[in-house]
């Protein structure tokens, strides 16, 4: 017998071999139904997979990660079935599942177009109803490459050839289609209920430009045809909030053939940014940092001191200064550490919180720049806190509080996951799981939900990142907090304890926004450019309805931007319906259109641009004072709308 340990704590027995679909069921026929899968002893399975030992089980549907994983990696064999029943002569290289949904990568003489995706959805609907389940078989290196040798499936023979020597070589059959896969897969592929392929792209083998040039078709399915349409729409709007058109309608910020990855601030960017950066600044204030400043070109061997010569020069920028080599730092930290050591310290001066908002390059590859959200030198908004071991948990939970005053004041939901030690980690186990458990225990004192990521730590500490749901539904990884015992040991960092002996801090890095850049680009594409008042690069346009009104429309502009505001006065030699659509495309909040009316009685038609429930925007007729009063209020709330 064998036992299984659930969630809830409880412990069943099992004969050894039993299935885990088997386990499901025998908790409850609602579960087996809806179950997609297990994740055991932390490693996702199918439910068709077998139990050989005591293990701690979780059962994963298509909420979890783990649950749509799967789900989408067994459409993607699903796909890949068609393909080869509709186009015999095709040669399969791969086929994983990614964040929303999966691809396949094709080899074959035919060009594929958007017509076939419709005949390829149409065959995978059929194969669904077939009612196929997935066999999982093994085989020895050499057999494996006796299969597919004779197919001609240079592609899977390539990756036979390069698994590690002794690795379990497994197989997934669909029908009449085998693929060598690890898996996992559904056990019934009739939960396939809704697919849409969405598009044909080329890659090249292994990523490599030397190796053939492949043709990837990407696609989707869900569980329910209404979750599906609910995604597309999803996507639509996605589109439609696009920070990069956005970015361009409203002169934020530019990218640049001369600078790729470089991004370009706009006087309307520039707005923007320094206001989220003076509102980050009063917060840290609040909370108890001082603010610091450190170079972007350091000395070579700092790097090689810091641990991130080994585990991040693929990413730096480099260069020489009199004859010397320097690098142009990725990271702050290192920084922050020189001023630490530039003075003597004692547990009295404890806690120390130093926030910077430090630009640093790092080099992405050019395939993967997008917009503002991955670039190549941004500005972190960082913060060093060096502590004693006592006072981490209390630090972590200011740190956490912090992060969710800042989030909410832009609208965000988020959820925090605690991420463990990876492969390539620095320190020792003992210190790992010192530094682990202490963030648990912040996380669980102030009763704050939080998922497991094991392996996803930072090479120096465990950490907790802050992943933030925007007004459609996508999730950012913005903020961090990682505890770090290692930095302190490799510069030989010291404070005097209270028993005059030196001893090593502790250093907590953390960033709240994440950069200002990819934040930014977030808030775009959350607000859709309709940015609360207090950020907004212009908060009131004035449009005079002729000529004769403008004289009049100047001197209320006057009178505004004597109280702080952000205004512009369009007095342009056009109809005013043209004005108005502009300033409606520009998302500026408050509109005045001034004509006779307005003059005569000096109460003015204000109209806002957040539409009604009714589509319409809606106007309030209001004095100079009154209008003057509930800007006042708007942007001291820091009201927001999504």
């Amino acid at each position: 017998m064998i036992k299984v340990t659930l969630p809830d704590g409880s412990i069943r027995e099992y004969e050894k071999g039993v299935m885990l679909f088997e386990v499901a069921k025998s908790i409850s026929m609602g579960l087996a139904r809806n179950t997609l899968g297990a994740v055991v002893n932390g490693e996702t399975k199918g439910l068709q997979e077998k139990l050989y030992e005591d293990v701690e089980v979780r059962f994963v549907n298509f909420e979890d990660p783990e649950g749509r994983a799967i789900f989408w990696h067994t459409s993607a064999h699903i796909m890949a079935l068609a393909v080869q029943r509709l186009y015999p002569d095709v040669k399969f290289a791969i086929g994983p599942a990614i964040d929303d949904g999966f691809y396949y990568d094709f080899d074959t003489e035919h060009r594929f177009t958007p017509e076939d995706l419709i005949e390829l959805e149409k065959e995978m609907k059929k194969i669904v109803k077939e009612g196929h389940e997935l066999v999982r078989t093994e085989m020895e290196r050499e057999e494996a490459i006796a299969h597919f040798e004779p197919m001609d499936e240079v592609y899977k023979v390539d990756l036979i050839r390069n698994l590690p020597e002794g690795s379990v070589i497994s197989f997934y059959t669909l029908g009449e289609f085998i693929d060598l896969c690890k898996g996992p897969h559904l056990k019934d592929i009739s939960k396939v209920k809704a697919v849409k392929l969405m598009s044909i792209a080329g890659a090249y083998w292994r990523g490599d430009e030397k190796n053939k040039m492949l043709q990837r078709i990407y696609g989707t399915t869900f569980e329910k045809a209404k979750d599906l349409e609910a995604y597309l729409h999803r996507l639509e709007e996605a589109k439609r909030r696009d920070h990069r058109k956005i970015g361009r309608e409203m002169d934020l910020f530019s990218l640049q053939e001369e600078g790729p990855g470089f991004p370009f601030f706009h006087v309307n960017g520039m707005v923007i940014r320094r206001k989220i950066e003076e509102y980050w600044r009063e917060e840290h204030v609040k909370a108890g940092y001082g603010e610091i400043s450190t170079p972007m070109i350091l000395n070579e061997s700092l790097w090689h001191q810091s641990g991130h010569w080994d585990h991040y020069k693929e990413n730096m920028y480099f260069t020489e200064v009199d004859e010397g080599q320097y690098a142009i730092k990725p990271m702050n930290c290192p920084g922050s550490i020189l001023i630490y050591k530039n003075g003597m310290y004692s547990y009295r001066d404890f806690p120390m919180r130093w926030a910077e908002l430090g630009l640093v390059h790092r080099h992405e590859l050019s395939g993967a720049l997008h917009g503002l959200m991955r670039v190549r030198a941004f500005t972190q908004d960082d913060a060093h806190l060096f502590m004693t071991p006592d006072m981490i948990k209390e630090e972590i939970k200011g740190i956490i509080n912090l992060c969710d005053r800042i989030y909410k004041t832009f609208g965000f939901e988020y959820h925090m996951e605690l991420s463990t030690r990876p492969e390539n980690s620095m320190g020792s186990e003992e210190q790992w799981d010192l530094a682990t458990g202490q963030l648990r225990e912040a996380l669980e004192e102030l009763d704050a939900p939080y998922r497991l990521n094991e392996g996803d730590g930072a090479f120096y500490g465990p950490k907790i990142d802050f992943h933030l749901a925007d007004a459609i539904g996508r999730t950012w990884q913005c903020g961090t907090v990682q505890l770090d015992f290692q930095m302190p040991e490799r510069f030989d960092l010291y404070y005097v304890d209270d028993h005059s002996n030196r001893v090593r801090p502790v250093m907590v890095h953390r960033t709240v926004l994440g950069s200002m850049e990819r934040f930014m680009g977030i808030l775009i594409e959350q607000f859709a450019g309709k940015f609360p008042l207090w950020i907004a690069p212009e908060q009131v346009r004035l449009i005079p309805v002729t000529d004769r009104h403008a004289e009049f429309a100047k001197g209320i502009a006057e009178i505004l931007k004597k109280e702080g505001f952000r205004v512009h006065l369009d007095s342009r030699n056009e109809k005013v319906g043209y004005k108005i659509r502009g300033a409606q495309i520009e998302k500026v909040p408050y509109m005045l259109v001034i004509g006779d009316k307005e003059m005569e009685s000096n109460n003015f038609t204000v109209r806002h641009f957040i539409a009604d429930e009714s589509g319409k925007n809606p106007e309030y007729d209001l004095s100079l004072e009154e209008l003057t009063k509930r800007l006042h209020e708007e942007i001291d709330s820091k009201k927001y709308y999504l």
